[in-house]
């Protein structure tokens, strides 16, 4: 699975970056996109220099290799020559070097956890880690040698037994219902992912940097509507099965690879389903809308803020991409969507002709399918909830995480007194459902919208340039002395970089106050709080 680096990836507090240029990835030498890399890979050529022999792979052996012509990484115990591929990385041969004759599986996590490196190294795989014997100490939690490396209990880090979820399932005639008991407080449907396909029941239950998942092939048949109940107060989730035939279940099923364990989210890792696309419409001249509807045996909400991975193969390789899931439309009504029971995704995608990717997918038909992973972000509602006044920055496709913050601003947040969009494009027909802003704008009387054009025509009379000082301070202006403020920012890694810097300015904040400014940037959605 190859990553095709989005404009906002690496992270901009990534070392993949010059602080000071502010770049977005490195150029890369004529001959060296992805493209060819994948040509590269299935030539034939010998990448690792061993002849297609595997070897076991000392510690001793790996710290050898850590120079660019000679350079070799593990990764979760597979150890790959990364010398072939120093000059295709879009982020540089320095950024390699990082974990040159090293285990690099903890940067790698960092920047590029969600890539397929099995699929994209293939080729370039020397062997594994030997395993080295290791001295457990009695201890009363357990511990776990994998490919020479040694795990911590299922659990890390955690404080107690208390906090780790349990589940009981009961049975009527015709349903069957799992209670996972996760003892949190403020749970909600957003973090129940339910998928059903071909037998096997898998629920992961998202509990702040944790998840609880269940796995298991069901002993008896169910249909694919499946309901999910979330009782807020107490974190205690249902999941009610409809039982295809009515006879009594004995158990509830075989348990499949990590049942019933509680892991960080990270360890997790991602998990994909297959989704039909219903339609595409477009939105400008190099953007459309695409809808894709979940498989019927899926519960699948993704949170404010938060984004998807969509996969397809292309070329014989798996591609991944990441997008922020939007809203159908920006109605009067302000409702989420006009399909019921939460079975459609829409994202927003500006095709790219000489890309890789979106080309292929703009290419799909009505009806095909494509692989939709579960959501990832950090982005929090509750950072909204007392909200007085919200600031949306953004520029071109970096636009699509603010709709649905917009959205549920303007019906939830009953402290709201303004909403304010400054949205920086080329022209004015790259601007993203202008019409519905400007519509959006004339009936919701606390939401207004600014376009700022960098290449404007001599027609256009609204204000022209790029993010700057002057126009993010004129732009951020509070209507009280002591409201509070959140600014939201997002675009190329270049833009959010900068708006970021000059949102740092002493001049731009009265620092009797704080406020809070949200990245909110595939792969960085920290929050930066800016205090007196």
């Amino acid at each position: 699975m190859l990553n095709v680096p989005s404009q906002a990836f690496p992270a901009p507090g990534s070392q993949q970056r010059a602080a000071s240029g502010g770049r977005n990835k490195v150029p890369l030498k004529q001959g060296r996109s992805l493209m060819d890399w994948i040509r590269l890979t299935k030539s034939g050529k010998d990448l690792t220099g061993l002849k297609g022999r595997l070897i076991e792979v000392t510690e001793e052996e790996l710290k050898k290799h850590n120079k660019k012509d000679d350079c070799w990484v593990c990764i979760r115990g597979l150890v790959y020559n990364v010398s072939p591929y120093m000059e295709y990385h879009p982020g540089g041969e320095d950024e390699l070097m990082r974990a040159a004759g090293s285990d690099g599986t903890d940067l790698f996590d960092q920047v590029h956890r969600w890539v397929n490196y099995e699929s994209m190294l293939k080729e370039c795989l020397v062997g594994r880690m030997a395993v080295k014997p290791v001295v457990v100490a009695k201890e009363n939690h357990e511990k776990k040698l994998l490919n020479g490396i040694l795990f911590k209990s299922q659990v890390p880090d955690l404080p107690a037994k208390e906090i780790s979820p349990s589940y009981d399932w009961f049975q009527t005639e015709s349903l069957v219902t799992i209670v996972i008991y996760t003892k949190q407080k403020d749970m909600d449907s957003e973090s129940v992912i339910v998928d059903y396909q071909d037998g096997c029941f898998r629920a992961e239950i998202v509990i702040k940097d944790y998840s609880y998942l269940l796995h298991t092939e069901l002993s008896h048949e169910i249909q694919e509507d499946i309901t999910v109940h979330v009782a807020e107060k107490t974190g205690k989730v249902e999941i009610v099965l409809k039982k295809k035939d009515n006879v009594s279940w004995k158990y509830l099923g075989h348990p499949l690879e990590n049942h019933n364990s509680f892991t960080t989210h990270r360890e997790t890792g991602l998990y994909y389903r297959k989704c039909q696309l219903i339609s595409k419409v477009d939105v400008t001249h190099d953007t459309k809308l695409y809808c894709l509807m979940l498989p019927p045996g899926t519960h699948l909400q993704v949170p404010i803020g938060h984004h998807v991975y969509l996969k397809q193969t292309v070329t014989g390789t798996e591609i991944v991409k990441p997008y922020t899931p939007v809203l159908e439309t920006l109605h009067s009504n302000l409702k989420e969507s006009l399909h019921p029971n939460n079975k459609y995704i829409y994202i927003m995608i500006k095709i790219y002709h000489t890309g890789l990717f979106t080309p292929y997918f703009n290419c799909l038909q009505i009806g095909d399918c494509v692989s939709l992973s579960n959501p990832e972000g950090t982005f929090k509602k509750s950072q909204l909830q007392e909200l007085e006044e919200l600031f949306l920055v953004a520029a071109g496709t970096g636009f699509t995480p603010m709709i649905k913050i917009l959205n549920y601003a303007l019906t939830n947040i009953t402290n709201l007194r303004k909403v304010k969009l400054m949205f920086f494009n080329k022209t004015e027909g790259d601007i993203l459902w202008r019409n519905q802003l400007e519509q959006l704008a004339d009936k919701e009387r606390r939401f207004e919208v600014e376009f700022v054009l960098s290449e404007p025509t001599c027609e256009w009379t609204g204000k022209q340039g790029r993010i700057s000082l002057p126009l993010l301070s004129e732009f951020v202006k509070r209507s009280l002395e002591d409201s509070r403020v959140l600014i939201c920012i997002c675009g190329p890694a270049l833009f959010t970089e900068q708006g970021i810097r000059k949102s740092h300015n002493k001049s731009y904040y009265d620092h009797k106050k704080m406020h809070n400014l949200i990245n909110l940037s595939m792969n960085f959605s920290k929050l930066l709080q800016m205090r007196s």
